[in-house]
């Protein structure tokens, strides 16, 4: 991996992997979806464009899902992310945890802030569009050990 990974990030395709996404995904060094795929086919297609780290969620069922973590943890380019579907099933104090990043999904709607100093990161829904939501996924740039994400939407 480069010193300045560029990382996918995407949630609640519920098996529609748009080419779109596919497209805006290429280039990454990482991908991570934050749950509700959908289908395993899909994971296996994000493999093919860069490592994937997914984890299930609630709408993942079925013996595939099983062998997903609710949750998981991972270091990039010197950053701790911690990947779950649903934040508000967080059960841990993230800044005094040392995780530097969290990704989460479940809403469909994408959001970036920072709080005590961790990025939270939802990339809204990458699959079917939600009332009035943007189809989106988030890029994010690590360059100096800082986190740099922006939410992409995505014309299907």
């Amino acid at each position: 991996m480069n010193d300045s990974p560029t990382i996918g990030i995407l949630s609640d395709t519920h098996g529609l992997l748009r080419p779109e996404v596919e497209k805006a995904l290429a280039g990454c060094d990482r991908i991570l979806h934050a749950g509700d795929i959908g289908d395993r086919h899909l994971l296996e297609r994000l493999q093919c464009i860069a490592p994937t780290v997914a984890v299930r969620g609630n709408m993942d069922t079925g013996a595939w899902s099983r062998a997903l973590a609710v949750q998981e943890m991972v270091t990039i380019g010197g950053l701790f992310f911690l990947i779950l579907h649903d934040r508000q099933r967080l059960d841990l104090e993230a800044a005094g945890a040392g995780i530097d990043v969290i990704v989460s999904g479940h809403t469909h709607q994408p959001e970036i802030f920072k709080k005590a100093g961790v990025t939270y990161i939802n990339p809204g829904s990458a699959g079917h569009r939600r009332l009035a939501y943007p189809v989106s996924i988030a890029l994010l740039d690590i360059k100096n050990g800082q986190a740099l994400p922006r939410i992409v939407e995505i014309e299907p």
